[in-house]
């Protein structure tokens, strides 16, 4: 089962409304590892590691978001696996 780490950026109305902590819900169902914070931005990032399958299903959930999130756009960049463990949520930057 090929591994994949996938950094991404959501943009639109995405803090304030549960963003991270939905994340990190669906994260540890799917057992992915990595993590997720606000920018000063106003944007979402983070880095999700795991079977591609699964960060696929991560990746899409992530594009919904929670109810009262309006997700712009998302933007995706895939890189080499670091060996992330467990997801967390880390402070804004």
């Amino acid at each position: 089962m090929a591994m994949v780490r996938a950094y991404f950026n959501i943009r639109g109305r995405v803090q304030g409304v549960g963003f991270r902590y939905f994340a990190r819900e669906h994260a540890v169902a799917l057992g992915i590892n990595g993590w997720i914070r606000n920018c000063y931005d106003g944007t979402v990032e983070g880095v999700a590691e795991g079977p591609r399958e699964k960060v696929e299903k991560f990746l899409s959930l992530c594009r919904q978001g929670p109810r009262w999130a309006q997700v712009e756009g998302m933007e995706v960049r895939y890189e080499e696996p670091q060996g992330e463990k467990g997801f967390t949520i880390r402070e804004t930057i």
